[in-house]
């Protein structure tokens, strides 16, 4: 079978990617960054708060861009990381989504506040040069700042990508779905920012719920991948398309 027809074929990928989409997504809407999008906007730039105003497009579609290249970056290489990990000490079988179910139930009960003991938050104190140099650094030290609301999310695409079958493409992929769904919002943003300023305000009101329902999605996950739901939809998947749908090899 061909490399895309392998792919295709991965019937975890064609669910884990959505969820990596969505898990971005919720990390972008999540308490710890929705309030600082401004900042990075203005940061990536270097521009000041009435030059936002006066909407400099290509000036804040480049910063911001490249800070997303630069969290991207990061976190592409985390999966790549954590795959090759699990590949190095044999953690393969059915049992590893299991064990790794029960984990993402915990990030779920983290991400919507509980475990105290996990809601410290870890930043970088470094600060880039402001402006478009700046940006990617600025990028990857945001990366590195694993904050009680990106890492639950963004573990729960880790343990997708090194389940019952590890792979480095698949933890590349994933990793690189998430940063998608992270990243994207932030250049709709800088596209159309008095907009994207105005949905940022709503959601900053509605903190909790975007808590409640990212923290209720990762248990969800969780308890499909501990009671082996998951992995029998994936199996699913995989016959279906080795049986009914003709593959080119």
């Amino acid at each position: 079978m061909n490399p895309f027809a392998e792919i295709v074929a991965d019937g975890s990928l064609l669910l884990a990617i959505p969820v990596a989409l969505l898990a971005g997504l919720v990390s972008f809407l999540s308490p710890c960054v929705v309030p600082l999008v401004p900042g990075y906007l203005g940061y990536v730039t270097g521009l000041t708060g009435a030059d936002l105003a006066d909407q400099k497009r290509g000036r804040l579609v480049a910063g911001i861009s490249l800070f997303v290249l630069g969290f991207t970056a990061v976190f592409m290489l985390a999966g790549v990381l954590f795959a090759q990990v699990s590949i190095w000490l044999r953690f393969q079988g059915a049992w590893v989504t299991q064990v790794l179910g029960v984990v993402v139930i915990i990030m779920g009960l983290v991400f919507m506040g509980g475990l105290g003991l996990f809601q410290r938050t870890r930043k970088l104190n470094y600060r880039p040069p402001a402006g478009l140099w700046g940006a990617p650094v600025l990028g990857f030290v945001f990366g590195l700042g694993w904050a009680p609301c990106m890492g639950p999310t963004l573990a729960a695409v880790l343990a997708l990508s090194s389940g019952a079958n590890p792979d480095v493409g698949k933890g590349a992929l994933l990793t690189f779905a998430y940063c998608v769904g992270l990243g994207l919002p932030f250049i709709l943003i800088a596209m159309g920012l008095r907009r994207g300023m105005g949905a940022l305000a709503f959601f900053r009101r509605h903190k909790r719920a975007v808590s409640m329902f990212g923290g209720i999605m990762l248990i969800v996950l969780g308890v499909l991948m501990a009671t082996g739901v998951w992995g029998m939809w994936v199996a699913e998947l995989q016959n279906w398309f080795v049986n009914d749908v003709r593959l080119p090899i």
